[in-house]
This record gives C-alpha cells, sequence and structure tokens, in this order.
C-alpha cells in the first residue's frame, strides 16, 4: 500500500485496512498533518482533507466526511473496499458524505471506487459487494468528475450508516452507488464510469445537479436505473450512454412532493440508451419512465433496442402526485432504433423484440408524447447508424460493455436530425461546486449522445 507523508503517523497492522494504530493511539485519536485530518474507530475512518495523486487506499470501515468538512480525492486515487464488511454482522462497507466530498479525476487519470482485482469479475457484476456513496442532508455539495464506481449495490441491513440514519430501509433497500439528499445541496456527476451495480446508478432524492457525459453500464439487478431521480432534485442529464440498466435509463419520478420538498424538474437531453429493460420482467421496463407530477423535458435522446418507448402513466389525470407527468411537460423528438433480435425475456412474454414495445398500444403512451419522434416499427426497423455497433448482434439481455463499441454517428446517419433549441439547461451559467464551475451542455441538433467524429 502506497502512503504519502499524510499517513506518516499511521501504522499498519496485519489484517486491518488502512487503520491508526501506534502504541500511543487509542483508536480515537484525530492524526492531523498540513494535508489530512483523520479520526479511526472501529467501524469508521472519519477523514476530511486531501488525499494525494496516486495514493491507494484500502477501506475495511465505514469511510465519512464529518459535516462541516470536506474531503478532496485527487486524481489517479484508487480506493479498494473490502467486500466482508463492518464488524461481525459484516454491515456492507458506506462512503458517508456528512460535509462536502470532490473527487477531481482527470480522463488519463481517473479516481475507482473498486474492490479486489480477484473479484471484478462478471460473476459479481451483480453481487452489491459494498454499499455505495451517500451524500447525507449535511452534505452542501459532491462533485464526482472522471470517476468509476463499480462493484456496489449491497443490501441495507441492521446497522447500516444509511439505515440508523433512516434514508434507506434495512431489509427493503439496496445502496445506489450514488445517493443525494438536501434538497438545496450541489451535485456533478460528470465525465464517469457508473457500472457494475444491483441498484440504481445514481438515485437524487434532492438538489440541483448536473449529469453529464457518463458511461452506466449494467445497473440494477431485479430492478433499478441508471438515472432515478424524485422529489427536491433539479437536474441536467445530458450526454450520457446508458447500455443495459435494469428497467430504465432515466426514471424521473416526483414521489414525495410536498410543501417543503418541492417538485421534481429535470432536462434530459442527447443521452443514448441501449437495451433498456430485457433484464426486467415482462410487464416492466425500460426506457424513459415519467410519473407522478414531474416536471420534464425529453428531447434529441437516442433509444435503442429498449423494451418500451417512454411513457407516463394516467395520462388523462395531469399534475397529481398519482398520475403522470405535469402536463407542462414535453416528451417528443426522440429516436427509436430497433434491430430484428428478439428474446424470452423473464416472466410473461408481453414483448418478444423491441420494434413490438415501441407501438404495442397497452402501454401508457401519452398521445402527446413523441409526436415528431421516429420511431420504429416491426415494417420498418430503424438503424441509427453508429460506427461500430451492430444493433442486430448484441444480444438484448447483454450487459457487458465492450470497449471496441464506438456510438458516434456515421455521416449518413439519420439520427443526425435532432431538433434544434428545444432544451434551456437549468444550469447553462454554471453550478459552482468547491473552486468548480459544472456548465450544463447545451443541446445537439442530433439524437444521442454522440454526432460524427
Amino acid at each position: 500500500m502506497k502512503l504519502t507523508r499524510m499517513y506518516a503517523a499511521l501504522a499498519i497492522v496485519a489484517g486491518l485496512f488502512f487503520a491508526a494504530c501506534s502504541d500511543d493511539d487509542d483508536n480515537n485519536n484525530v492524526v492531523e498533518t498540513d494535508q489530512v485530518e483523520q479520526n479511526v474507530t472501529d467501524t469508521e475512518m472519519i477523514v476530511s482533507g486531501v488525499w494525494k495523486s496516486g495514493e491507494v487506499i484500502k477501506l475495511d470501515r465505514h469511510l465519512v466526511i464529518p459535516e462541516g468538512k470536506s474531503l478532496t480525492i485527487e486524481p489517479g486515487v484508487t480506493v479498494i473496499v473490502d467486500e466482508k464488511g463492518v464488524g461481525v454482522n459484516h454491515v456492507p462497507v458506506e462512503i458517508s458524505v456528512k460535509g462536502n466530498l470532490y473527487v477531481l479525476g482527470t480522463e488519463s487519470s481517473p479516481v475507482t471506487f473498486t474492490v479486489d482485482p480477484a473479484l471484478r469479475t462478471k460473476d459479481n457484476t451483480f453481487k452489491g459487494l459494498w454499499g455505495g456513496i451517500v451524500a447525507y442532508e449535511s452534505c452542501q455539495e459532491m462533485a464526482l468528475d472522471h470517476v468509476v464506481i463499480e462493484y456496489t449495490g449491497a443490501q441495507v441491513i441492521e446497522g447500516s450508516p444509511a439505515a440508523v440514519a433512516g434514508v434507506y430501509t434495512a431489509g427493503d433497500d439496496m445502496y445506489p452507488q450514488v445517493t443525494t439528499n438536501n434538497i438545496n445541496g450541489r451535485y456533478a456527476l460528470t465525465n464517469s464510469i457508473i457500472r457494475y451495480g444491483a441498484s440504481d446508478g445514481i438515485y437524487m432524492m434532492g438538489g440541483n445537479g448536473i449529469i453529464c457525459h457518463n458511461t452506466f453500464v449494467a445497473n440494477g439487478y431485479t430492478g433499478a436505473e441508471a438515472v432515478n431521480m424524485k422529489a427536491g432534485a433539479k437536474a441536467d442529464i445530458a450526454g450520457n450512454v446508458m447500455f443495459s440498466p435494469n428497467t430504465n435509463g432515466l426514471k424521473l419520478s416526483s414521489s414525495g412532493q410536498s410543501e417543503t420538498r418541492g417538485q421534481m424538474m429535470a432536462n434530459a437531453y442527447n443521452n443514448t440508451i441501449l437495451n433498456a429493460g430485457w433484464r426486467r420482467d415482462g410487464e416492466k421496463g425500460g426506457c424513459i419512465y415519467v410519473e407522478k407530477n414531474a416536471k420534464v423535458t425529453v428531447v434529441n435522446n437516442l433509444l435503442v433496442n429498449c423494451k418500451f418507448r417512454a411513457m407516463t402513466p394516467k395520462y388523462t389525470d395531469p399534475n397529481k402526485s398519482d398520475a403522470g407527468y405535469d402536463d407542462k411537460s414535453v416528451i417528443d423528438y426522440n429516436f427509436y432504433a430497433s434491430g430484428s433480435l428478439t428474446t424470452p425475456i423473464v416472466g410473461e412474454a408481453t414483448v418478444a423484440n423491441p420494434a413490438e414495445g415501441y407501438v404495442q398500444d397497452n402501454k401508457n403512451y401519452n398521445p402527446e408524447v413523441d409526436t415528431h419522434s421516429p420511431i420504429s416499427t416491426p415494417d420498418n426497423l430503424l438503424d441509427p447508424g453508429f460506427v461500430s455497433y451492430d444493433i442486430n448482434g448484441v444480444e438484448l439481455t447483454s450487459y457487458i460493455l465492450d470497449s471496441s463499441w464506438d456510438f458516434h454517428l456515421k455521416a449518413d446517419s439519420p439520427a443526425l436530425t435532432g431538433a434544434e433549441g428545444k432544451v434551456t439547461p437549468y444550469f447553462a451559467d454554471g453550478l459552482t461546486i468547491g473552486s468548480t464551475t459544472f456548465v450544463s451542455p447545451t443541446v445537439q441538433p442530433q439524437f444521442g449522445a454522440f454526432g460524427t467524429k
């Protein structure tokens, strides 16, 4: 394990990853240098300061950034989380952000949250080996830029910090890979890879957010979405690739709306969503689902071999908490591509291939939705013309992203004809988090995350 001078006062003992245990320590002392402040107990490592570039941190207990403090993680840091959990009950390790967190990788040197190399296998894709990153209500801001987060989604159990705090329910919930919970918080998830999680990629229960230029892969085992938003949250979601979410690429819901927790609002544009919903039973998933009075603008997205079209329930009764979207919403100018693949999906096979799902009339498709959207039918299969991705060659239930695939569009692609001027991003002027201002991208006149090279 590589250590810098900020850990010079710490000793490493056999069988204990990254714990302070000198002869003079009682495991409750704060170790302070010019870089880090740290307090290690049997169950927590409470840290603020800076983790310097290139560090490898082995974490066998909950990492806590305390309220009123901040932790900055520089490029190239790798955090290896112990899958055995904490204590005799093996409580899944959680990263608890009660203060502020700034994870600032680069394209060539990302920050990685992962597990031991021997556990990074296909068999462990949905095992949920640790608890993910939870930003609590006291977290004012969190930036995750050029970050890899993988192998999360553990079951929340008795003793899990998020259960003790009432964020999630022991026995009922699984940890999303990233959680936000402060309706006044500022959050950025950008240029990152969120993959191999048993639950949602990001679950926003509150805050202002920019979710842009990420790659979401294999999010959710028996349910869950790549991006899941609830009341109290407002975000721009753009330029993302979402491959094989268990249910939807985007679930946009104002569930929980109240006098104190405002309407969920989202702009979702220029996203590419592939193979959504096919790992879920026949009645559920997947593509884009908008419900419970959410106010959204969903345009210029490229939906490829997804199970269903974008939908909203009870569209004849809008603007109510148990109904569909706010009637000021727009879901239009999206491109639904489909190959000829079929699959015997789990459960009652109400849909055999994407084109059938796009046209079936037993789902909640509002007549106002996708009025101007190119939509595949069994007799007219639309191919977006990717540079390198065969929409007839990748199984609908596949969840491994091939690094050779290229989702840019060929010069003659029919998906280059998206709408212009249909979105005004919430954070076009920027969202400042720490010393960095993140800016939502402008809408691009193509369907999907990428145009031509």
